[in-house]
C-alpha cells in the first residue's frame, strides 16, 4: 500500500500487537492459538513446582491459575469466542492438568474431579464469569 512521500506498508493478514494477535477477518482463531502457546511456555517454565508432590494440590492449583490460566487468559474479554476455541482452550487445560497428576487420558479419571482437586474450575465457565462480571462493572461505572 502507496502512502505517499515514497513510503509503503504492507499489507498483512495477521499481526501481533501488544502480544495480542489481530486478524483482518476479526476473529479470535489467531489470538486464541497465541494464548493457548504462550500458556504453554508458562506451564513448561512452571512444571517442576506444578509436578512436585511437596506441595498440596490446592496450592498447585493456584500457582497453576495465577500463572497459566492467567496468561492463557489475558485479554479474552475481547474476544469473540466459537464454539471450536472454547474447545481448543479446555483441550489445552486438560492436557496440562492431567500432566500436573501424571495422570493418562486412558485411566479414565474424570476432568472434573482433576479440576476439584486442583481447587479449580471449568475454564468457559470462569472466562464466562468473568466477562459477565466485567460488563456489570462498567454498566455501574456508567450509572455513577
Amino acid at each position: 500500500m502507496d502512502i505517499g512521500a515514497s513510503a509503503n506498508l504492507e499489507v498483512v493478514d495477521k499481526f501481533c500487537y501488544l502480544g495480542d494477535m489481530l486478524s483482518v477477518d476479526g476473529d479470535a482463531d489467531a489470538a486464541l492459538h497465541a494464548r493457548i502457546h504462550i500458556g504453554w511456555n508458562k506451564f513448561r517454565l512452571s512444571v517442576p513446582l506444578l509436578t512436585s508432590r511437596d506441595i498440596s494440590s490446592i496450592r498447585r492449583g493456584r500457582l497453576y491459575s495465577s500463572c497459566v490460566r492467567s496468561s492463557m487468559l489475558n485479554g479474552s474479554e475481547t474476544w469473540p469466542v466459537r464454539k471450536e476455541n472454547e474447545v481448543a482452550l479446555q483441550r489445552a487445560e486438560m492436557r496440562m492438568v492431567r500432566w500436573i497428576f501424571n495422570v493418562k487420558v486412558k485411566d479414565r479419571v474424570p476432568s472434573k474431579e482433576l479440576r476439584e482437586r486442583l481447587g479449580i474450575g471449568d475454564i468457559i465457565i470462569d472466562t464466562t464469569a468473568k466477562q459477565v462480571a466485567m460488563v456489570w462493572a462498567c454498566a455501574a461505572k456508567r450509572r455513577h
